[in-house]
């Protein structure tokens, strides 16, 4: 089983004004002659995580991280002002040509497969090829399933705890009562409200259970800017049409893709993975066994890094990489 290349530092980052106020941390690191490619974080609203480096070998990519509108190190912290998937998209056409580059590679898991999928619907043209774990196509079906009915009935313990803060007579629409609770004066239930939904995501994420990502997901600083900022996506449909990625399909069809899905996902089920793969069978798809959501997890982790060394193979030439 395949583990994560060696860490890498950045060799620069970057601050980038992309207008209604908003401003983007970026960085580079790998070789700076490489294969571009821009790793998409998911949530909406998780922020990058240096992990996500180590995907690559740093001898043959140039790999690109950002935080998106209000996540990580952008600025203002967990906004949603001027925030919707329309900004997020033009984002990454700004990132692309300050960092003047022609094509680039999309990485991308969860919401940041969402992204990238519809990055490429609209710009097809700079897209070299993708590679896509934990498909979430953000049909209402699937917010559903998350948040209603469905992986409450998986964890129905980890249930109990997340519906807790929420009385009963608000609870047959959770998305509208996180969302006044998560955007609300009451400093304190904010903060409750935003670890109650990311610990609940954090708790789905993986196969096994794992403290580790739990504890990750229930720090003050991401927990604040995932909550508010998915909620936010979420209570708005993800600012897309329904069934939007599926009815523009066909603008994929020519464009290389790996897709790597975990069997047990209990945040994006394997169906969201299974209707885009029989839609696009030009992309491949490996479905995980031993597995869930996260990318943290050893099997994800062995079919992502076979999914970039394949890339690098196919496309190393184009940037003289023997």
């Amino acid at each position: 089983m395949l583990t994560l290349y060696p860490e890498v530092e950045p060799y620069a980052t970057h601050r980038l004004d992309v207008g209604d106020g908003h401003s983007l941390y970026l960085e580079e690191s790998g070789y700076p002659d490489g294969i571009p490619v821009l790793v998409v974080h998911g949530g909406p609203g998780a922020g990058s995580d240096a992990a996500a480096r180590r995907f690559f070998d740093a001898e043959r990519f140039r790999i690109i991280l950002f935080d998106q509108r209000g996540s990580g190190r952008s600025t203002p912290f967990a906004s949603l002002d001027n925030n919707t998937t329309d900004h997020l998209i033009e984002d990454m056409e700004r990132i692309r040509a300050f960092l003047g580059i022609d094509r680039w590679l999309l990485f991308g898991g969860s919401w940041g497969a969402t992204l990238s999928l519809l990055y490429a619907q609209r710009y097809p043209a700079p897209v070299l090829g993708m590679i896509l774990r934990g498909i979430f196509l953000c049909r209402t079906s699937d917010i559903q399933w998350f948040l209603h009915e469905g992986a409450s009935r998986v964890f129905p313990d980890y249930w109990e705890d997340f519906v807790a803060l929420i009385p009963p007579e608000e609870r047959q629409d959770l998305v509208s009562a996180y969302h006044q609770r998560l955007t609300g004066d009451n400093e304190l239930q904010r903060l409750q409200a935003a670890r109650a939904w990311s610990i609940w995501e954090g708790r789905c994420a993986t196969l096994h259970p794992s403290p580790t990502v739990v504890e990750k997901f229930g720090q003050t600083h991401m927990a604040t800017s995932l909550a508010r900022i998915e909620c936010h996506y979420f209570i708005n449909g993800g600012f897309i049409e329904e069934n939007q990625i599926m009815a523009n399909v066909d603008r994929l069809r020519d464009i290389p893709a790996r897709l790597v899905h975990g069997r047990y996902d209990m945040i994006c089920p394997l169906e969201n993975a299974m209707t885009l793969s029989d839609a696009w069978p030009e992309a491949d798809l490996s479905i995980v066994r031993d597995a869930g959501h996260a990318a943290s997890e050893p099997p994800i982790v062995d079919a992502l890094i076979r999914a970039t060394d394949a890339m690098s193979d196919r496309f190393g030439p184009e940037f003289g990489l023997s």
